[in-house]
């Protein structure tokens, strides 16, 4: 039974995704039960930018202090766009105000459920004129998931940069799109309350491929929450009257992307990929020597590059579970780690909490991700960890029908909650054990910083560093078991 129901939704997944690839994609079904995914209309579709092609794109994270042994888990993802200074300021103003919300919600919520706060992001535009960011945020309260989406402008010319309704040419123009809107809303046939939107809801817009104008709305925010999302498409021809010289730009930006795309794109044949491995592997028996496993989370981020300087520099490797998200926007740094001998893995797509999602979901989230990551470094990830370390039946399902083991740790850095490498390296050296991993995060310099001690220490204490399935030896790792050292290789339940 479990597995029908496993199928059953990638199917609607397949479906909802129809005519997006790797890079550009439809929004995605954004419910909790597999009973609530809505299989958009064509027009309401948006493809959104490969972010590998935007030289110089980086991404951020706010959160860092709430995870694993919080009260709440948060994870904050958002972009840093290239020359876009003022962009990059609204970007991380939008995250900042999100998490301020979550947390002021959630002062005096029961620790059971965790809340959780989630915010991802997908690039609506890019070109020499404009830049699109769509921004979106799903969160839990103990009583339900909801999503909301807000998408930011900036016209690259003039460094300014706008929320949706930029795209109108002043209030007379949202006031005319408004009445549009409604009118659309009033012919679904679906009970909504068009007759109440105003022009302030107008926050989530962007064009699809044939230049109309996507209105996309949070849920429950027109109409019933069982609605799932809901976007309308209003037709080119009567949204170009309406249009600023900002929505001008991003419309052409959108058709000449959707044009190019269509006459470059080539055929292709998937081919099987071997399974990922340190290019190092097997040089290390761990039978024989004392072996501890550095493994990093969330990256590739800023602090990245630094990281991977330093463990070339200590001849050290590490095993690191990438966001999907992440690992598109910088390949090189994905490469970069294969190269160097270390171990890339699957952290899912965007870190939403698993346990608590349907398993149509959990496929979605690691198989993109290995799709990435398979694309990228031409190799099959056979590793993934589970976002706060929350580990279930459904996961452990998921992870076994698509051949992945799972790693938990024994050590944690603490670098989330702690700003000070000695403080951070004292506690992994007094906490690691022979077959130990050890869980850090390279998303922030701190740990960069700590990293040169942790090595030194523990290969003076006689310590081997080496990827996760070299501490499992001839033995492997078999997909779909919770490997956590110190306890049994089973399924586990979430940290509580």
């Amino acid at each position: 039974m479990r597995k029908k129901r496993f199928f059953g939704g990638i199917a609607l997944l397949v479906l909802s995704a129809a005519g997006g690839g790797l890079a550009t994609a439809s929004p995605e079904p954004e419910h909790e039960h597999e009973h609530d995914v809505m299989v958009p209309a064509e027009p309401t579709m948006i493809d959104f930018v490969d972010p590998a092609t935007v030289d110089g794109l980086g991404t951020r994270n706010l959160g860092g202090d709430e995870g694993e042994n919080a009260g709440r888990y948060v994870h904050i993802a958002y972009p840093q766009l290239p020359h876009a200074p003022h962009l990059n300021v609204a970007l991380r103003g939008e995250a900042e105000r999100v998490l301020h919300g979550f947390r002021e919600a959630t002062r005096f919520d029961a620790p059971r459920p965790r809340p959780e706060l989630n915010m991802d992001w997908q690039l609506t535009a890019a070109s020499g004129e404009i830049f699109g960011v769509r921004l979106r945020t799903g969160q839990s309260l103990g009583n339900g998931w909801s999503n909301s989406t807000r998408t930011l402008w900036y016209d690259r010319k003039t460094g300014q940069a706008t929320g949706s309704t930029g795209l109108l040419a002043g209030p007379s123009a949202v006031r005319d799109l408004t009445r549009l809107v409604r009118s659309q809303l009033a012919k679904r046939g679906t009970p909504t309350t068009a007759h109440e939107l105003t022009g302030d809801q107008l926050d989530s817009m962007a064009f699809n491929n044939g230049g109309d104008l996507v209105v996309e709305f949070d849920d429950c925010q027109v109409g019933p929450c069982s609605l799932g999302r809901l976007a309308v498409a209003v037709p080119a021809r009567q949204v170009e009257p309406l249009l600023s010289p900002i929505g001008r730009a991003a419309q052409h930006a959108v058709r000449t992307a959707a044009e190019q795309t269509s006459a470059t794109v080539p055929k292709t044949v998937p081919t099987p990929s071997p399974e990922a491995a340190s290019n190092q592997a097997g040089s290390v028996d761990c039978a024989e020597t004392r072996c501890v496993a550095l493994t990093f989370n969330d990256g590739p981020g800023p602090a990245t590059p630094r990281l991977l300087d330093t463990l070339l520099k200590e001849r050290a490797r590490a095993t690191f579970f990438t966001i999907g998200i992440n690992a598109a926007a910088r390949p090189d740094l994905v490469r970069r780690m294969s190269a160097e001998g270390h171990l890339v893995a699957n952290h899912t797509w965007a870190h939403r909490d698993l346990s608590q999602l349907p398993t149509s979901k959990i496929a979605d989230s690691l198989g993109r991700t290995q799709d990435t990551i398979t694309a990228t470094i031409g190799e099959r990830p056979t590793l993934m960890r589970a976002p706060y370390g929350a580990v279930n039946e459904d996961v452990t399902d998921v992870a076994g029908e698509m051949g992945l083991a799972i790693v938990g740790w024994d050590v944690d850095a603490g670098d989330g909650r702690v700003d000070d490498a000695k403080t951070i390296t004292d506690r992994v050296i007094r906490r690691a054990r022979a077959g130990s991993i050890v869980l850090m995060h390279n998303v922030n310099k701190t740990i960069v910083d700590a990293v040169p001690g942790i090595v030194k220490r523990l290969r003076g204490k006689g310590y081997t560093l080496v990827t996760v399935p070299e501490l499992y030896g001839t033995a492997g790792m078999q997909a779909g078991r919770l490997y956590r050292p110190g306890s049994e290789s089973t399924p586990e339940r979430p940290q509580t």
